[in-house]
């Protein structure tokens, strides 16, 4: 995501579209009836219909335009410290998806999320219903993204490695320019029709309430990853954590990793000698790309709830160590994705979940209204991961000048 001001930014522009959608579909339940609300109710629901198959036909475009690139910058990037840091930013965010599917399965079936809501009013058929069949099926669009990348890595294949780069280029520019300015009309329309129904009145309140576990959730995750980094290292934890105040706060700010890098390059610098300072400047920069954790548990946690809520129960366990598996690959392929992990891993949450549009919309709705904290985890976390790499260079007599061409 670029700096720009919260009023310019996607969790902006979908909190507003949730607030117009909720109110107009409110209005639209109370003149049930009369002959305007009807007709107004059949284009929501059109409208609905054909913006969730545009952004359904999007999605292997997506998957194959970030996941595919991902793979082959690590086959041309094999040094090995860059290998270690892709590898523990990957750990991070897996347990951290993992942490989050364990609460999940604890803490979720205590609060009373009831999908049966009782006197819900029946929405209008779809008027005119524009199918757009996707290209393939979001699992095959994951194979083919894995099985190119890998063979394109290990023939150091220029040719192919420079049409990925390019054809991801082109992805992110149907992101930017078609994907985004569609998702409000998907998420305010959706909201309209929960909001006639009955539905999202009596469930807002279990939104409120799953926001502030999960964000009690980071504080713990990112405690463990300090923890488990200044162990391994030998050094005080806190001797990085207390100078990172400013960038988490910054974080919540700017709702970007990218906004925040000088500050938190600068609160990393403040760290030194506990953290080696050739450290600081390659893996502050590079964690920021790759090390979702905050966004990852987040997304993790929000899919559980969001199935018992709508589908009245939670994914297969199977579903859930496959979805946290591949969400972390997702998760260092969505740099440059308007929306992160959450936008370049909606293929796993239509394919391998099997969630609907309007699940669809709940994930994306309920993301963008933490998405601040989710960034500050991130951010916050790469701290450690840092500590973790200076670690691992004194304890493989890594000096500085073997640093100089670690970037390939």
């Amino acid at each position: 995501m670029e700096k720009q001001g919260f009023v310019h930014s996607l969790p902006f522009r979908l909190l507003v579209a949730l607030a117009v959608g909720i109110i107009s579909g409110l209005a639209l339940s109370a003149a049930d009836g009369t002959g305007l609300a009807n007709a107004l109710l059949n284009i929501i629901v059109t409208v609905k219909f054909i913006t969730s198959q545009f952004i359904s036909f999007c999605v292997p475009l997506i998957i194959i335009g970030f996941i595919a690139p991902s793979i082959t910058r690590l086959g041309n990037n094999a040094s090995t410290m860059l290998i270690v840091a892709l590898c523990i930013a990957y750990v991070s965010s897996v347990g951290a998806a993992f942490f989050a599917t364990a609460a999940g399965y604890t803490i979720l079936p205590f609060l009373n999320i009831n999908p049966e809501v009782d006197g819900l009013k029946e929405l209008p058929k779809v008027v005119f219903e524009l199918t757009i069949p996707q290209i393939m099926s979001v699992m095959s669009a994951l194979f083919f993204s894995v099985m190119v990348g890998l063979a394109a890595a290990w023939n150091k294949s220029k040719a192919i490695t420079n049409v990925l780069e390019e054809f991801q280029q082109i992805v992110l520019s149907i992101v930017t320019n078609f994907v985004i300015p569609v998702l409000p009309i998907l998420i305010g329309t959706t909201f309209c029709t929960l909001a006639y129904e009955g539905t999202i009145t009596k469930q807002l309140p279990i939104f409120l309430i799953i926001i502030v576990i999960v964000v009690i959730g980071h504080y713990i995750w990112l405690a463990l990853l300090y923890g488990i980094a200044g162990a391994y290292s030998g050094r005080n934890p806190m001797g990085v954590l207390k100078y990172y105040g400013p960038a988490y706060m910054t974080a919540i700010g700017t709702m970007s990793s990218a906004a925040t890098l000088s500050v938190a390059l600068n609160c990393a610098g403040k760290a030194v000698p506990t953290l080696r300072k050739d450290l600081v400047n390659f893996g502050i920069p590079l964690f920021a790309n790759i090390h979702l954790c905050g966004s990852v548990m987040t997304e993790t946690f929000f899919v559980m709830a969001v199935s018992k809520m709508l589908y009245g129960e939670f994914p297969p366990l199977g579903k859930m160590i496959l979805f946290c598996l591949l969400l972390g690959v997702f998760a260092i392929g969505a740099p440059g994705v308007p929306g992160g992990t959450v936008m370049a891993s909606l293929g796993l949450i239509t394919g391998v979940l099997g969630f609907d549009e309007t699940g669809t919309a709940l994930i994306l709705t309920i993301f963008a209204l933490q998405d601040s904290f989710g960034t500050a985890c991130n951010v916050t976390g790469d701290g450690a991961l840092t500590l973790f790499l200076t670690g691992f260079a004194e304890k493989h007599n890594i000096e500085e000048a073997d640093l100089g061409d670690v970037l390939g």
